[in-house]
């Protein structure tokens, strides 16, 4: 039966740091403190924060499955706390894309509260974390222990709950996997990597439109290409045609001065067909779609000055950068997945492009206005199966006409 609300405790932890790392998630009854379900795994090597957000989207996801509408996640991770409430900048890019996913399945709630608890009252995850760890290691399992702290007295699984039991067989496959494929265990390194192994992303601002040049926002209204939009449409094919001769996919934002864009960059690879795709359209701009920089400073002066201090901050009836960001980085993830060793040429916006670029140089988020990027210039990354991101070029105009 569905639970309108519940406590999710949530925990995880690495021996070594990176090292073998797991994570535990309790879901309990907020007026009895009876436990309703229990996650733990062994995840590999990662680190101690990966586990923490590990620990949070199991609790979140136990908690999505017993139809919970209100959350209350207790963590002992300051970060993890501090970040989900949007008051710390996630700085590491292999971060992100666990925020994101919590993020996300914060989304299915009416209400998530976060709160940071003392170790000692997030005992329970923290053994569970421990166990996974223990049996992934071939070590027996600790005892679980309820909290304490003054709470109310709780349940303790057994040592053959369904929590545990997953944990034992989650575990046992993760011991004997090598490698994983989180970008914050991917190990740093000054040698160069061979390319042949990743995936090459090629991505492509659009060219320019009428907007472009009168310095108009231009999001969800589709502006066509202007006639220099399409000459530099055409230079830019021909440039990509040098840099990648072999292509295996072009992909574009579904708004026609990218699909434009793109279609004469598949002629120029020999007729590839171009795949509209949602995740890398233009942010929604809101009411601020059609007006000028500088009427939008005179009409929404505070709302305005908001939006420039918070990426999660909207334009008025607009979308947030923090969420074209969870879409970007779902997009980054497929073609990673989808291309492996291959190279793929995106014809976007300047907001996804430049969200992908401060993700993939683990910037903060001043990059979204101190990066200039021209209507048509490129920019090259490439994407290791392990997480492993090296940015070779950032906003090529070579091609182009000087100005």
């Amino acid at each position: 039966m569905a639970v309108r609300a519940v406590v999710v405790e949530a925990d995880g932890g690495s021996r070594g740091n990176p090292g073998p790392a797991g994570y535990g998630a309790v879901v309990r009854d907020p007026a009895t403190g009876e436990v309703l379900a229990e996650r733990a795994e062994s995840i590999g090597t990662a680190t101690n924060n990966v586990a923490e957000y590990r620990g949070l989207i199991a609790g979140l996801e136990a908690a999505a499955e017993l139809g919970a509408a209100e959350v209350d996640a207790r963590m002992d991770s300051k970060l993890v706390v501090e970040q989900m409430c949007g008051r710390w900048q996630i700085k590491h890019p292999g971060l992100r894309p666990l925020a994101a996913r919590a993020a996300a399945l914060v989304d299915r709630f009416e209400s998530v509260r976060f709160s940071w608890i003392p170790r000692d009252r997030n005992r329970h995850a923290d053994a569970l974390a421990n166990a996974a760890m223990d049996t992934a290691a071939g070590k027996p399992s600790r005892a679980v222990a309820g909290s304490a702290g003054g709470e109310p007295s709780r349940a303790v699984a057994g040592a053959d709950s369904p929590g545990r039991a997953q944990a034992r067989e989650v575990a046992a496959r993760a011991a004997t996997r090598s490698t994983g494929t989180d970008p914050a265990t991917a190990k740093a390194s000054w040698e160069p990597r061979p390319s042949f192994t990743a995936t090459r992303l090629i991505l492509v601002r659009h060219g320019e439109t009428e907007w472009t040049v009168q310095h108009r926002y231009a999001g969800r209204a589709d502006v066509p290409l202007s006639e220099s939009g399409q000459a530099q449409a055409r230079a830019t094919a021909a440039r990509v045609a040098a840099l990648a001769p072999s292509v295996a996919a072009v992909l574009s934002s579904p708004l026609s001065r990218c699909t434009a864009t793109a279609e004469a960059i598949a002629g120029a690879l020999g007729g590839l067909p171009v795949r509209p795709q949602d995740d890398w359209i233009e942010c929604d701009f809101g009411d601020w779609d059609g007006h000028t920089f500088a009427e939008v400073r005179d009409r929404w002066p505070g709302e305005l000055d908001a939006w420039l201090a918070s990426t999660r901050v909207a334009p008025p009836g607009g979308e947030s950068f923090t969420e074209v960001g969870k879409r970007v980085d779902r997009a980054m993830v497929a073609l990673r997945e989808a291309y492996p060793g291959e190279t793929v040429v995106v014809v976007s916006h300047v907001s996804p492009i430049k969200l992908a670029l401060r993700d993939a140089l683990a910037a903060g988020d001043a990059l979204l206005h101190r990066l200039y990027l021209d209507a048509a210039g490129i920019s090259v990354l490439d994407m290791w199966p392990d997480g492993g991101v090296a940015v070779r070029s950032v906003n090529d105009t070579a091609h182009l006409p000087a100005r």
